[in-house]
């Protein structure tokens, strides 16, 4: 069995080492956010094996199901965009650039549990304040 916190830590871990975190100066590619996928799968697996000593650690077990739901929508997502974002958020090193004419959107995304597929698309920014 693993407990709650030590999950937790693992999917710390996870994200920071392939998913642009401090560890790596928020620079991921390709490669790294496939490793993370893979791992994600791991972690899925393992956290069916939590224990909880008490109802404290019953409650960090149920958040961490959705911590590694919110996880993955966060990799999908830097899968999604192909461009690097501005300084201070994440580098992708396989597209090192900086993208001005399509930066400024949004990306929706939707997960369907019964299927385990994501569905993610990008939606137009608009600007509301005029400069």
């Amino acid at each position: 069995y693993i407990t709650p916190k030590m999950l937790q830590f693992r999917l710390q871990k996870i994200m920071d080492e392939y998913v642009a975190g401090v560890s790596t100066f928020y620079q991921t590619n390709a490669k790294m956010l496939e490793m993370a996928e893979k791992k994600l799968v791991m972690i899925r697996e393992d956290s069916l094996k939590m224990r909880a000593k008490d109802l404290h650690e019953l409650l960090r077990a149920w958040e961490n199901y959705h911590r590694i739901l919110a996880a993955e929508a966060h990799m999908r997502h830097i899968q999604y965009r192909t461009e690097t974002r501005y300084p201070g958020y994440y580098y992708r090193t396989d597209y090192n650039y900086i993208d001005d004419e399509n930066w400024k959107c949004f990306v929706n995304s939707k997960y369907d549990r019964d299927t385990g597929k994501w569905e993610l698309k990008k939606v137009p920014y608009k600007q509301l304040i005029k400069d």
